[in-house]
């Protein structure tokens, strides 16, 4: 068997992981400030001549997003807000589509819907450019070094399941030991659980204050040398909570550790540079930032990712098969077996476009003033407790909450009552919840669509709320 840094050659075996189960001895010297170090510069893999450029113009002009103001304007962008009387905050679970969008994926469908990759015809190629350009715009979204480091996978929980399954064939084996924060998201700390066991290694848990802080302090005390990944959220999907991953990923880094990142909720909320953060792998979903359903992200340091081995396996993640030899293709595609999702891609594309015309600041400012409306107007409220920070800024958009008395089903019952949308329950993350001794809680969540009417209204039911289940007052 041969396993260079570009591809896999398997002269009759399956792969069976890193011999060695070590990275490069100088891998994490060159993440670290003032290191000698460095890492060698990736060529683009596509340059961009002026036809290039003139293409992907055309590919972006295609449905012009205005420069919105209004937020009656904006919400006219989205089918489904300007259709019904909906007061929507369930947006950490997923997040309403605009009209370009849709409009996006219907053109996909309508006029280049073909195999990418795999046809020699005019509709074949134009469905590959398409998808390899949502590839480019999503890595200059995050700022990554190339666009090879961008995979495009289902959604966060395949992306963190990619990563931990051939992380751990790569890295771990008996006696190691994976650092997971109890705030995490199922999906950032089962597919953990799942490799531990596979590898014979050790998950052990990083615990937060009160308020939802992990400090830097308390995650140099958790490494030591046997710690081999750190699996930490970016934001937290019950505290709201951004964690400070430019640190963390030092002091991992200093320790011989890789951090993977949960980067579902934050990178719909705020500026995400990945280079600048120096995480090695960021998770997240397209669904979660205006995009549809069915699309998500890993990036991943192209270091690590080519020395990888594939997630899975079949049609279009190979160079070559012969009966008793495999040679994978070079990463992006080694981990895209099968058929690719061409048209959720384009979608995500323009949703990455519509959220770039709005702007961070502007979508920022906005989902602060109305969570801090939102926050103060609740804790007014008799028997409501807002779950972490008592400052807005702490939360960007996500209050987690409970009723004194009242289960969260029967909250969000009373809010679906109301034409209002919440959540109710653990929010896959029952281990945070027997963490803060509280069984299961109600969320509300806010995105830069949402108005001050709707949050009015929303705290003008949830004050009548144990009033209509039999309390006093």
């Amino acid at each position: 068997m041969v396993y260079d840094a570009v591809r896999c050659v398997l002269p009759g075996e399956e792969f069976r992981g890193n011999a060695d189960k070590s990275i490069p001895s100088d891998y994490f010297s060159a993440m670290l400030p003032g290191s000698a170090v460095k890492a060698e510069p990736v060529p683009d893999q596509l340059p961009e001549n002026g036809g290039e450029r003139k293409r992907k113009k055309k590919m972006r002009d295609r449905n012009p997003i205005p420069q919105i103001k209004d937020i009656h304007e904006i919400r006219a962008q989205f089918p489904l807000l300007a259709a019904s009387g909906l007061v929507y905050l369930d947006n950490s679970a997923t997040t309403q589509k605009p009209e370009c969008v849709l409009k996006a994926m219907e053109d996909y469908y309508r006029n280049y819907n073909a195999n990418p990759f795999r046809g020699l015809y005019s509709i074949s190629e134009q469905a590959t450019e398409a998808y390899e350009d949502a590839r480019r715009s999503v890595s200059d979204f995050i700022h990554a070094a190339d666009p090879s480091e961008i995979i495009f996978t289902r959604n966060a929980t395949e992306s963190l399941n990619l990563a931990a399954y051939s992380l751990g064939e790569l890295l771990l084996k008996p006696g190691d030991e994976i650092l997971v924060s109890i705030a995490e998201h199922h999906s950032n700390m089962l597919p953990w659980r799942l490799a531990a066991k596979r590898h014979g290694a050790t998950v052990r848990y990083l615990e937060p204050d009160e308020e939802g802080l992990f400090s830097a302090e308390t995650l140099e005390n958790a490494l030591c040398p046997k710690v081999k990944i750190a699996a930490v959220t970016h934001m937290s999907n019950i505290f709201g909570r951004v964690n400070d991953l430019k640190t963390f990923a030092e002091i991992c880094h200093e320790n011989g550790t890789l951090l993977a990142a949960d980067g579902a909720q934050s990178v719909p909320h705020i500026p995400v540079d990945v280079q600048d953060l120096g995480v090695d792998f960021l998770a997240f979903s397209g669904h979660k930032m205006l995009g549809p359903m069915g699309i998500g992200v890993l990036y991943g340091k192209r270091e690590l990712l080519t020395r990888m081995p594939p997630f899975l396996s079949g049609g279009e993640m190979i160079d070559m098969v012969t009966r008793d030899r495999i040679v994978y293709a070079d990463i992006p595609h080694k981990f895209e077996a099968g058929t690719v999702n061409a048209a959720d891609a384009v979608g995500l594309a323009e949703a990455v476009r519509f959220m770039e015309n709005l702007g961070f600041d502007a979508m920022q400012e906005r989902e602060e003033a109305l969570t801090r409306r939102a926050l103060e107007g609740m804790k007014a409220i008799r028997g409501v407790r807002v779950i972490g920070s008592g400052k807005a800024r702490d939360h960007h958009g996500i209050l987690t909450f409970v009723v004194e008395g009242v289960h969260p089903h029967d909250v969000a019952a009373i809010m679906d009552s109301e034409g209002i949308a919440v959540r109710a329950g653990h929010h896959c993350a029952q281990p945070l919840h027997a963490f803060l001794g509280i069984p299961s809680t109600t969320r509300a969540s806010i995105m830069f669509y949402n108005t001050e009417e709707e949050i009015d209204r929303f705290l003008e039911v949830l004050s009548s709320v144990r009033r209509r289940m039999g309390y006093g007052g």
